[in-house]
């Protein structure tokens, strides 16, 4: 005996892209009753989160590579290391820029990047790097600073 399973009706799980342009069309028409609030708040809460995983990552990356720069002395990946570097820089500006609030999850999240940095990197590389950030870690210091010079 088949079982038909039976289609979602919703417009969310039929066409998440159409379900965002009628979502902005009723709210540009002030149609605040049709809206699917369920739906709506769930994605608004995955766009903040999406851009704090991004902080995140953006961030241990570029920890990553300034460790490498600064203790691993191997002089033909240094510009690499350092075109790295700038690009999350840039990216993190950006983010940053277009959402100053994420400061917070900045250095909130400084810690757990640094250790998930250094777990990294020290597979890769027979190098005794510290066990502890040693250079500024503020947010314009990180996005500036090149701590190698």
């Amino acid at each position: 005996m088949t079982t038909a399973i039976a289609p979602k009706t919703a417009l969310y799980d039929r066409d998440l892209n159409l379900w965002v342009e009628d979502t902005i069309a009723k709210l540009k028409a002030g149609d605040f009753q049709n809206l699917d609030i369920e739906n709506l708040i769930e994605e608004i809460e995955g766009v903040t989160s999406s851009d704090k995983r991004e902080i995140e990552n953006r961030l241990k990356r570029l920890i990553e590579h300034i460790l490498k720069r600064c203790y691993v002395s191997m002089p033909d990946c240094y510009r690499g290391w350092q075109v790295t570097i700038a690009n999350q820089r840039q990216k993190l500006t950006r983010l940053l820029r277009q959402s100053p609030s994420l400061k917070r999850h900045f250095a909130e999240s400084f810690d757990e990047a640094f250790d998930n940095a250094l777990k990294i990197i020290r597979i890769k590389y027979d190098v005794n790097f510290p066990d502890t950030w040693q250079f500024s870690r503020d947010i314009d210091s990180m996005l500036n600073v090149d701590f190698w010079e």
